[in-house]
């Protein structure tokens, strides 16, 4: 509860403790017999047991967001990301030993002149070239 909030109750607690006096008598009895109402059920008061040394606090510790915890969520992605690069990596390596060795036979002359006279080896290259 914040500053505003106790100030409040404390306001409420002090207007009804000013009225209390002036209640007639049933509807003190009816608020007294609640109360004890209230009481009688309310659960007993258990001290809460801390185990030390415990393998379920050493299970929390292990599941916790300590620098290991959030490690093992880094390195995954970071295998995947540098996986990724390795594979575009790669296949940028193909497509220009491909064009390179495309280039060696145009200018080696290997070709037949056909080649260059058909419309679809030049659409290959332009392919190629991007």
């Amino acid at each position: 509860m914040n500053a505003d909030d106790l100030n409040f109750a404390y306001k409420v607690r002090h207007a009804l403790n000013e009225h209390l006096d002036h209640l007639p008598a049933s509807t003190a009895d009816r608020l007294a017999s609640a109360r004890k109402a209230a009481v009688a059920r309310k659960k007993p008061h258990r001290p809460v047991l801390v185990a030390t040394g415990q393998l379920a606090g050493q299970i929390g510790a292990f599941f916790s967001f300590s620098f290991l915890g959030r490690m093992s969520a880094i390195v995954p992605l970071l295998a995947l990301v540098a996986g990724l690069a390795g594979i575009y990596q790669y296949e940028e390596q193909q497509r220009i030993a491909e064009v390179a060795e495309l280039d060696a036979e145009v200018l080696s002359d290997e070709l037949p002149l056909t080649a260059y006279l058909d419309e679809g080896f030049n659409a290959y290259l332009e392919q190629r070239a991007q």
